[in-house]
């Protein structure tokens, strides 16, 4: 397909006219299609208002909606319909009511579909409108009652509106013939709507655009979410569509020995991952990186999906880290994330907008386990995960992550496996030694540049933590029950009480 160089009519919504590349065609006919609940109404209104805004005329024709409800769920959003959006509520003539007036010759249908074309044509008319809103063609279908007539009707609508150069938007609840394709091959673009309900938490809402004649269009799915004002469309994120110049540059963790384990620092535009049982620190770990940024000037964001923000503010606190104060200060935005409200594409677009609107240069997400609870599928963690990764490593920014591993010390798997994706892996590890239970970091892996290969023993106490010196005289310290092979003691002091 080519890019589409007509004049667009903007939907209001602008992650649909991001799909959409600019919005729906002007002088042309769209269906929307969903079931019911996935948000149709909304769409017709936040489009019609957008119309409006711009001086255009608006016509909303419901044939399953009153007017007062219509302008109900409209005020449930904070919204006036002002005068240029005209309702017109399409109700069954009088004499088909009347049963003393049926006809018995003729099958109602035929004069009720035959009128209420009538009654379309004769609104649009005395409206003259630039937008139109057509709620919805289930009613039609089921008064042509044949795929013959149906397509008829429908062609004769288009032709209709194609004269009049208004822009039209069909409404399907697919509730009478799901399987009818009829309208697909007539309609110039078609967006699908879907509603899935996860085993638990709050539903999920995804859009599709299927067909747009002559655009191209972003393919794939789409997530979607319905707030008090409106519907929100967050596009799937494509990182090779974002690039940007950087200078790389070696980052400090503010860690003398922790800088020496990673042969410098952490590079800009790179993304680690660290790895570990639960309490060995990896939340810690790296909130010292996103510390060390705020210390040279820089924004950081913190998304924490696993620790109610409270209890994180206090036990940082009482490691030397006052986050609330950076928080306040403006160098760090912390968001707490609940995944099972949050989408994956509503996530990533939470990211986004703090690296581009506040020049974040670090991100942590914290931990990729409370993020893959949003997942459907491990399969879309993974590239969910790589997109954003490498969108963030194409902005300059420096990515962490956390992966709680399952057991404590000797075997332990993590619930998914992303060491493929991080630039920097960073291990940590209980280990026992002189009947105590230890720590010990490890750098499996590092894209960026060299870094010692050695195990290095570090310590959490109220001063922060401190990384000692390469334990050389160990053997098997990532087994978790190390032999002692050498003459000196190299393990730090015990801490201090």
């Amino acid at each position: 397909m080519v890019e589409s160089v007509e004049e667009k009519a903007k939907s209001g919504i602008w992650g649909l006219d991001d799909i959409l590349c600019g919005g729906f065609t002007r002088e042309h006919m769209f269906l929307v299609e969903g079931d019911p609940g996935t948000g149709k109404t909304t769409i017709a209104l936040q489009f019609l208002m957008e119309g409006a805004k711009a001086g255009e005329k608006c016509l909303y024709i419901t044939l399953s909606e009153t007017e007062r409800e219509l302008r109900l769920g409209a005020a449930s959003h904070g919204w006036t319909l002002d005068e240029r959006i005209v309702v017109f509520e399409l109700l069954p003539p009088e004499s088909l009511l009347d049963s003393e007036q049926q006809q018995s010759l003729l099958y109602s249908s035929d004069l009720e579909l035959g009128e209420t074309t009538k009654q379309i044509f004769a609104a649009v008319d005395r409206v003259q409108p630039s937008r139109v809103v057509l709620d919805s063609l289930s009613e039609i279908r089921l008064l042509a009652q044949s795929s013959l007539r149906y397509r008829r009707q429908i062609l004769a609508i288009k032709h209709y509106f194609a004269n009049l150069g208004a822009t039209v938007l069909l409404l399907d609840d697919m509730t009478s013939d799901v399987g009818d394709k009829t309208i697909h091959s007539v309609a110039h673009g078609v967006v699908r709507l879907e509603e899935l309900a996860p085993a638990y938490g709050a539903e999920r809402r995804r859009a599709r655009v299927i067909k747009y004649r002559g655009v191209k269009f972003r393919g794939g799915f789409h997530d979607i979410t319905i707030t008090t004002g409106g519907l929100n469309v967050f596009p799937r994120l494509v990182a090779s569509e974002h690039r940007s110049r950087y200078a790389r540059q070696v980052l400090s963790s503010g860690i003398a020995e922790l800088d020496k384990l990673l042969g410098g620092g952490i590079e800009s535009g790179s993304s680690t991952l660290i790895l570990g049982p639960a309490g060995t620190g990896k939340s810690h770990l790296a909130i010292v990186f996103l510390v060390a940024a705020v210390a040279r000037g820089e924004k950081a964001a913190f998304f924490v999906f696993d620790e109610e923000l409270g209890l994180l503010f206090d036990r940082m606190k009482g490691l030397g880290i006052d986050l609330q104060a950076m928080q306040r200060s403006g160098s760090l935005f912390i968001e707490q994330v609940d995944a099972a409200e949050l989408s994956p594409g509503e996530f990533a677009h939470r990211v986004r907008k703090r690296v581009d609107e506040n020049q974040v240069k670090s991100v942590l997400i914290d931990s990729l386990n409370g993020y893959q609870a949003s997942m459907p599928e491990e399969n879309s963690l993974i590239l969910h995960v790589h997109e954003l990764l490498q969108y963030l490593n194409r902005q300059g920014a420096a990515t962490f992550m956390t992966v709680a591993q399952h057991g404590l010390v000797g075997d332990m798997k993590a619930p998914v496996d992303v060491t493929y994706l991080a630039d920097t892996v960073i291990l940590l590890r209980y280990f026992e030694a002189l009947g105590t239970v230890r720590r010990a970091m490890s750098i499996i892996k590092k894209r960026t540049g060299a870094h010692e290969s050695t195990i290095r023993e570090y310590r959490i106490d109220n001063r922060g933590i401190t990384v000692g010196g390469p334990l050389v005289d160990f053997q098997g310290v990532l087994r978790g029950v190390p032999v002692y092979v050498g003459a000196n003691n190299p393990l730090l002091d015990e801490p201090l009480s």
